[in-house]
C-alpha cells in the first residue's frame, strides 16, 4: 500500500504532463487568432486589389 501511495504522491509531483498541456492550449489560442486575423487581412487585401484594379479600368477611358 506504501508503494501505490508514494506512486501517486510522485504523479502528482510531476508537472511535466501540465506543461505540455499548458503549451498546446497556447498554440490552440494562437491559432485560433492568427485564423481570424487572416480573414481580417485577406479581406482587406482583396479590397485593396479591387480598388487598383477599379482604377485602371478607367484609366483607358
Amino acid at each position: 500500500m506504501s508503494n501505490f501511495i508514494s506512486a501517486v504522491k510522485t504523479f502528482a509531483a510531476d508537472e511535466n504532463g501540465v506543461t505540455a498541456i499548458e503549451y498546446g492550449l497556447i498554440a490552440a489560442v494562437i491559432g485560433v487568432v492568427m485564423a481570424a486575423s487572416a480573414k481580417d487581412v485577406g479581406a482587406k487585401v482583396k479590397a485593396a486589389f479591387d480598388y487598383i484594379s477599379g482604377q485602371m479600368g478607367t484609366i483607358g477611358a
